[in-house]
């Protein structure tokens, strides 16, 4: 998760993007999986981040 949320916070790669580069096969996992251990959805994550 941790390279994860630095993608999302240094890249303008797209959700999707970040989720098959990491190996998933479905982008859905991908983000179900970041909201569990994160506690927010990833383009939440990435904006909270950059504001």
């Amino acid at each position: 998760m941790q390279v994860a949320k630095e993608k999302l916070c240094q890249t303008k790669f797209t959700v999707n993007e970040i989720a098959f580069e990491l190996g998933f096969k479905y982008p859905q996992h991908f983000s179900r999986l970041f909201k569990n251990r994160v506690g927010y959805k990833p383009n939440e994550y990435r904006n909270a981040s950059l504001n």
